[in-house]
């Protein structure tokens, strides 16, 4: 069973005025994402809005970052659903369109108990035979995985890694603790990523990269090689361009950020609006600190 490390990019979902992914944009940012060093990519996080498209225009972004791809890095887009049978439906669209591995999370409507949220991700898991990355995140889930379960849940082979984006360290030692030899641990939130690699994880699925990739590679360059006071202060940094997707709608800064780069990644999807005046000027800001190498202050 494949698995997965380094800077992996949540890329955008470039789309026309009429809603169709534009390919050819989706390649060049995947180019250029590749060619900075990036390990992998993963199309249908938040960054990529993937609770605002239909099912055809997921099953089109997957199409196009694996044809962009071409086997370079590997493509692991996100899959999320309320229902069993949507993940499953996903998934499989997933392995058809030549993905090498996804990102599982589960959406939330009625609360769930613990053996029904662990019946999601094995129903998952049993349906496919692609690596499975499990991604808990406390402000999309109703009921989070419990380090108990992630240890059951770690028994499956085809569950081979975990992007915990609770900010909580213990937790994250827990989860160590109890399964680091059994899955991969990867950072999720912009703030944490080098304590969790300082901890023994092994890398960073990273809403930034899509935008600062050479930023977020030599963050992980400088964890691998145990340079923490180095891997600190770009943190800091990194953290500081973040601070203005924490403050305005994520996916119409990055798509904004990408559009100053150069990138025709057209607007947020409705009923989401682009970026305001006042957050273009706090993006171009950051994106001009970064640059010099020095914190901005959103």
């Amino acid at each position: 069973m494949a698995r997965f490390h380094g800077i992996i990019p949540y890329l955008v979902t470039p789309l026309d005025a009429e809603g169709r992914i534009e390919a050819g944009v989706m390649a060049a940012l995947c180019d250029d994402l590749i060619a900075a060093g990036v390990h992998g990519l993963t199309p249908l996080g938040s960054t990529g809005e993937f609770a605002y498209l239909d099912e055809a225009q997921k099953r089109e972004a997957v199409a196009a970052v694996v044809a962009a791809a071409a086997g370079r890095v590997p493509v692991l887009p996100g899959v999320a659903s309320t229902a069993i049978r949507g993940a499953v439906a996903q998934a499989k669209a997933c392995r058809a369109a030549g993905a090498d591995g996804i990102v599982l999370i589960l959406d939330a409507y009625f609360p769930l108990t613990e053996a029904e949220v662990e019946r999601y991700f094995l129903s998952v898991a049993d349906a496919t035979d692609l690596p499975i990355i499990l991604y808990t995140n406390p402000n999309f889930q109703r009921a989070d995985l419990s380090v108990a379960s992630i240890a059951r849940l770690a028994r499956h082979p085809n569950i081979v890694g975990i992007k915990d984006a609770s900010t909580n360290t213990g937790r994250l030692l827990s989860i160590l603790n109890r399964v680091g030899d059994d899955l991969d641990v990867f950072a999720a939130s912009s703030h944490i990523a080098a304590s969790v690699m300082m901890l023994g994880g092994k890398g960073w699925f990273a809403g930034p990269a899509c935008v600062i990739p050479r930023d977020c590679l030599a963050l992980y360059r400088l964890c691998r090689e145990g340079n923490w006071p180095e891997a600190v202060a770009l943190q800091k940094r990194v953290w500081a361009f973040n601070e203005v997707f924490a403050r305005y709608n994520l996916a119409a800064c990055v798509k904004a950020a990408l559009q100053m780069q150069g990138y025709a990644v057209g607007d947020p999807v409705p009923p989401q609006s682009p970026a305001s005046p006042e957050a273009r000027a706090a993006i171009a800001a950051a994106l001009a600190a970064v640059s010099a190498g020095t914190p901005s202050h959103p």
